[in-house]
């Protein structure tokens, strides 16, 4: 079974940058949908990033022009590259894979401050 590790997350300015990493335990090759979700103080989960093999990166419209998702397959690991944060994008970022069922990772914490 696929295991996945989140990192990268911490504390920045608002107007700061990050880049999450999600390291999976085996090869994402084969691998065809990628999900980053962000999990809130007090809000449901939110899909807000999906890489795909079969089509084109998707984003939610929160999101979207400043978070780009990249995946490395040589080193078996998801990006999210966060742009021009801002406050409402503090909460807990959560990868999943889909193998045969759906694979979580435990989650990184990102904290932006006005």
């Amino acid at each position: 079974q696929v295991q996945l590790v989140e990192s990268g997350g911490g504390s920045v300015e608002a107007g700061g940058s990050l880049r999450l990493a999600c390291k999976a335990s085996a090869s994402i090759y084969t691998i065809d949908v990628m999900n980053w979700y962000r999990q809130a103080p007090g809000k449901q989960r939110e899909l807000i990033a999906t890489s795909a093999t079969s089509r084109s990166a998707s984003y939610a419209d929160s999101v979207k022009g400043r978070f780009t998702v990249t995946r490395d397959n040589q080193k078996n690991t998801l990006y999210l590259q966060m742009n021009s944060l801002k406050p409402e994008d503090t909460g807990v970022y959560l990868c999943n894979a889909y193998v045969s069922s759906w694979v979580w990772g435990q989650g990184t914490q990102v904290t932006v401050s006005s």
